[in-house]
């Protein structure tokens, strides 16, 4: 039997709901991050889903594409305007829309379905372990009118915060690590997500959220530009 992950030194106590139907897939999704040192809540239905993520404040969501009631991009959006709270969405094998639909609609990850109960508890982890203070010693520094504070995790411009979900703000942080260079989606994904390979649209739709936060015309950037045929780019400027 395939033995779930060891419990993550700074992670043990966090609590994960998981929002899921499948009272099979539920039970061995719960019992795996229990084993890795989770406090986790469940729901079966989209609303119930809702009631608990603002009752239970949860560290980190996991959610089912496809739920009774409403689906769970919708329960992502309607999660999404109310916190920044990590979410990782479990979606249907071969199916690149659902995948797209749950980005754009705020997941910071996804699962695909058939999934190992270990990738999901390894993909938890990381989302997690990127809040931890021993992760983002770094100290906050400026860049034209943003500052990075990557142990808060916090990020603003011109003095106001940016609301960025997890993904969003690793993606932002690390280019504005890396100005005026260009970087390819591979990369990217290898760089931000830590995926040696996978669904390069995710690298595309979460630069499109991140861009509607950022950008003062979103449908015409210039500060996460686009370089045809090759990637993408923070410019420098006055902001």
């Amino acid at each position: 039997m395939t033995q779930a992950p060891a419990e993550s030194p700074g992670l043990a106590d966090r609590r994960v709901l998981v929002i899921e139907d499948d009272t099979t897939v539920s039970e061995v999704v719960r019992t795996y991050l229990r084993a890795a040192g989770y406090l986790v809540d469940s729901a079966e239905d989209a609303f119930s889903g809702l009631a608990a993520a603002a009752a239970s404040a949860p560290d980190l969501i996991v959610l089912d594409r496809m739920l009774p009631g409403i689906d769970g991009a919708e329960v992502c959006r309607r999660i999404r305007a109310e916190s920044a709270v990590p979410i990782i969405m479990l979606t249907a094998l071969g199916s690149e829309d659902d995948r797209i639909d749950g980005l754009e609609a705020g997941a910071d990850d996804y699962v695909v379905k058939p999934f190992s109960p270990r990738e999901l508890v390894l993909r938890v982890n990381s989302v997690l372990r990127r809040s931890l203070p021993e992760f983002a010693r770094e100290a906050p520094f400026a860049l034209g009118p943003f500052r990075l504070d990557p142990s808060a995790r916090l990020v603003s411009r011109d003095g106001i915060p940016l609301e960025l979900s997890v993904r969003e703000f690793d993606l932002f942080a690390f280019l504005l690590k890396h100005p005026q260079q260009t970087f390819d989606r591979p990369t990217l994904l290898r760089s931000v997500w830590g995926w040696e390979f996978g669904d390069l649209s995710t690298v595309t739709v979460t630069m499109r959220r991140l861009r509607e936060k950022i950008e003062d015309d979103p449908g015409h950037p210039t500060v996460l530009v686009t370089v045809w045929g090759v990637g993408y780019r923070l410019e420098l400027g006055d902001g």
